[in-house]
């Protein structure tokens, strides 16, 4: 496909904190090959507020998922079209992300073939089944553009307000930003994904009295229960941040040395601010969801996927479906002693 006549692209990944994040190095190699284009991305409003000050996009269309269904289809299927894109690619592909894409007016309509809503674009892609990571998942949908994979480093540009912003708001928080900081975040969407409360909790203690080292725990809008019933187990030796807008809590991750967390939205930002993260995880595959890896990144960055061998994974359950001792065995098999051996290595 040649240059000629695309002029304006939306992309959209209209769904999901960790996805967003995953697709910014295709970001970077649209606007790579594109270097004069207007280049747009629509999203959930919470989510592409993380895509805020990338120098490779000219504009964020935000998708308001608070307000009523229809309404809120009709604004953006209006927005977009007023934008007059040349192109639209649509990396989610569900019925509502189809029709805002074939009512965009965009002569260049990319998505997955499905049966049915696959006739709503004007080129389909057919994934060839063989093993990749999200990233990689991704860049399918631009190779009609001509753009090749150039890159595979996730980013979130943060500003020195922001940072300056954060260091003040941990420094309120009792947290001294020149020591070394270990993160733990115990939540996630699902409880399938969730590694034990009281695991996290000895984990935290142990941090705390043989690492010497500040922890501090973030939670998500839906942790506060779960928040609360670690606070209760670790006497005073973690310091619990509040719920935080996503730009603020990437900022503050930013600061610590080590964040360990369930396979969740705040696991793909500390690694897209330079966090070495350690994911826990049970359900998904991590070699899709956690390609923050060799070759794509060095060793040193620090970055690890944790799991357990277990005969039912991976089964993309959002509830474990096993009963007695099997149940959550994936989580289970994962132990303090594990975790704390990785948080051992990166402290150092």
């Amino acid at each position: 496909m040649t240059d000629k006549g695309i002029r304006r692209i939306l992309i959209s990944r209209i769904k999901f904190i960790g996805d967003v994040v995953l697709t910014t190095p295709l970001i970077r190699a649209v606007r790579s090959r594109y270097p004069a284009s207007y280049i747009a991305y629509l999203g959930d409003k919470e989510a592409v507020s993380l895509l805020e000050k990338n120098p490779y996009l000219d504009e964020i269309i935000p998708y308001d998922f608070t307000k009523p269904a229809l309404f809120e289809q009709l604004r953006v299927m209006l927005e977009i079209r007023r934008h007059r894109f040349d192109v639209f690619v649509d990396l989610f592909c569900n019925p509502r992300t189809a029709i805002l894409a074939y009512s965009s007016g965009a002569s260049i309509r990319i998505g997955k073939e499905v049966k049915g809503r696959g006739k709503l674009y004007t080129h389909r892609i057919r994934d060839d089944a063989k093993p990749k990571t999200a990233v990689e998942f991704h860049y399918q949908y631009v190779k009609p553009l001509s753009v090749e994979p150039s890159g595979f480093r996730t980013e979130i540009f943060l500003t020195d307000e922001e940072k300056k912003e954060a260091a003040a708001y941990l420094k309120k928080s009792g947290i001294d930003i020149s020591r070394k900081i270990v993160g733990i975040h115990p939540g996630a969407t699902w409880p399938a994904k969730m590694w034990p409360a009281e695991r996290f909790a000895e984990l935290i203690e142990k941090i705390s009295t043989e690492l010497k080292v500040q922890v501090v725990v973030t939670c998500g809008p839906g942790d506060l229960k779960l928040v609360d019933s670690i606070s209760e187990r670790v006497s005073g030796n973690a310091i619990f941040l509040g719920t935080l807008r996503l730009r603020s809590l990437a900022a503050v991750l930013s600061f610590f040395s080590v964040y360990v967390a369930n396979d969740s939205g705040p696991m793909h930002i500390a690694v897209a601010v330079g966090t070495k993260t350690l994911g826990i995880f049970g359900p998904g595959e991590e070699n899709i969801w956690f390609p923050y890896l060799p070759p794509y990144y060095e060793a040193s960055a620090g970055h690890a996927a944790l799991r357990k061998d277990v005969v039912c994974h991976p089964c993309h359950l959002d509830f474990c479906n096993r009963q007695g001792s099997g149940y959550m065995e994936c989580m289970k098999l994962l132990t303090v002693a594990d975790l704390l051996r990785e948080v051992k290595r990166r402290i150092g």
